[in-house]
């Protein structure tokens, strides 16, 4: 009798493995739902996702980021659903009547969630309702399932066949409720929201004649397969941030309240920002998370507004040396006051290649500044400018051990022929693009095997804010070969060899690419 309970019980441990696993289903699922009534950053998947990217060192950043490039945000999901699911198990497994191991564990990962949820900016004590709400739900999901997971030692061989039942339909039921309940709060978030709706219905500025940005002349796209287009299309455009749920403002919500030391600070509406006379121009941006050869670039058109106008409208303090802009999910960025005002196009972009901004690319307001990496610039969803000091105030990658200023470093990359691939032997075309916004490419030079540099040919350039692209024509032999590259500024500097990571202040080194010829 007792080995016939026994062999029972180890039958029943993987339903109740999946009592934890759905537990923490209903968890997730009904916080996600209270989460709507409060603030989507309230939700404790979120706000636990948002702070372990908070709370990371630089180097972990960096590995995420040059690990998996612009699906590091998937791979944290990823991650934490598979540690969640671990210990959901487990907490099935050890859940008693009267020893609630389990409930403990369910427990300890909200009092996590609260935790998170109540540090995320702005947030109140309210922040923690969707957790609590949620950890209740599962706590009782859990006894109830695991009690129908059991099956008692005095039973005889048939004892389980109604407990089993009950199971199957205890456990569909929990499962519908966590899915439901989640879809539900993502659905009501977005419906709320309303952002989709505003986004398809705004009418980009009207530019004046005189702002626009110059047509793209003839060859300046280089058209060769497999080389980057001169444009990047949206949906191509490389998306880093520590956003893990993109904010979703409309323009009747939007403001940008501009104080610190200035001599009048004001609160800008959208209303207020697109009476102002908006300017179009093609600028291309670059993450300092780019390795050498990397493609967290992208060269976009913007239709904005000045910043320096606005600068000078609320009349800067001559101490003060850093612009501190925060997004709507409490992300900050310093940029140097000096760089806004030097008579670059650094601007508040509303419209990206011809339509308003893409939600994931800042919409509706974002800062795009020409020579500088995105960490010390490009804020996304942008709410609030303090005028300030670098010696005062820090922003989010400078406390991490980033550089407080970042120029953009001369770069170039090979893009075809395609990395360790074959071509066949004869004339080939080796392409590529190369950067060095403000200052301009004056030449670009190709080896092989590490022989002469040779000279490539450079298409026209369309503005010293923009990449450039490269051509250079070859007569491949047969065999195993590898390619380099190095491009020299409109300055008179050329990339140096020796290689530097990202951190702290952007890649450097010449990209190469080895393949076979055939």
């Amino acid at each position: 009798m007792t080995v016939r309970a026994d062999t029972t019980t180890r039958r029943r441990l993987p339903e109740r493995a999946l009592s934890g696993v759905l537990a923490a289903a209903v968890v997730l699922g009904v916080g996600e739902l209270v989460s709507v009534a409060i603030a989507p950053a309230s939700s404790p998947f979120f706000a636990v996702g948002s702070t372990t990217v908070d709370r990371s060192p630089a180097w972990a950043r960096e590995f995420a980021i040059t690990t998996f490039g612009t699906n590091d945000k998937p791979a944290l999901f990823l991650g934490m659903t598979v540690l969640i699911v671990l210990l959901a198990a487990v907490a099935g497994i050890v859940e008693q009547p009267r020893r609630p191991y389990g409930s403990a564990i369910l427990a300890v990962l909200g009092a996590v969630g609260v935790y998170a949820a109540t540090h995320r900016p702005g947030a109140t004590l309210l922040y923690a309702a969707p957790t609590v709400v949620g950890v209740a739900a599962g706590i009782v999901t859990l006894r109830l399932l695991t009690a129908r997971a059991r099956v008692p030692a005095e039973s005889g061989p048939d004892a389980s066949g109604m407990p089993r039942r009950q199971f199957l339909v205890l456990a569909a039921t929990a499962a519908a409720v966590a899915a439901a309940a989640g879809a539900a709060g993502r659905y009501l978030a977005d419906t709320i929201a309303g952002a989709v709706r505003n986004r398809n219905g705004l009418a980009l500025p009207q530019v004046p004649v005189a702002g626009r940005a110059p047509g793209i002349g003839a060859g300046t796209d280089v058209a060769v397969p497999g080389a980057t287009p001169f444009v990047t299309r949206n949906g191509d455009f490389y998306r880093i941030d520590t956003a893990l749920q993109v904010p979703m403002l409309t323009t009747d919500e939007w403001s940008l309240r501009i104080h610190g030391m200035v001599d009048r600070e004001i609160t800008l509406s959208w209303s207020d920002l697109i009476a102002r006379t908006p300017i179009e121009r093609t600028i291309t941006l670059t993450c300092v998370s780019n390795e050498v050869g990397g493609n967290l670039a992208g060269n976009a058109t913007w239709i904005g507004y000045r910043i320096k106008d606005l600068l000078d409208e609320v009349g800067v303090s001559p101490d003060a040396d850093m612009l501190l802009s925060t997004s709507s999910d409490g992300f900050t960025v310093g940029t140097p006051v000096e760089i806004l005002r030097d008579g670059r196009d650094a601007i508040l972009a509303v419209a990206m290649n011809g339509e308003p901004l893409p939600f994931e690319h800042g919409y509706p307001v974002r800062q795009v500044v020409p020579g500088l990496y995105g960490f010390v610039s490009a804020t996304k969803w942008v709410v609030d400018w303090e005028l300030t000091r670098f010696d005062r105030a820090e922003a989010y990658w400078t406390r991490r051990g980033w550089s407080e200023k970042a120029p953009i470093k001369t770069a170039s990359r090979i893009d075809v022929p395609a990395a360790f691939g074959k071509i066949p032997a004869g004339p080939t075309i080796v392409a590529g693009t190369a950067w060095a916004q403000r200052r301009g490419i004056a030449k670009v030079e190709v080896r092989v095997d590490n022989g002469e540099w040779r000279t490539a040919t450079l298409a026209p350039e369309y503005s010293i804010d923009t990449w450039r692209q490269w051509t250079w024509q070859w007569d491949a032999p047969t065999g195993v070969h590898s390619l380099q590259v190095r491009a020299t500024d409109l300055g008179g500097n050329t990339q140096t060899e020796e290689r530097a990571a990202p951190i702290p202040n952007g890649a450097d080194g010449w990209h190469s690419r080895s393949f076979t010829v055939t």
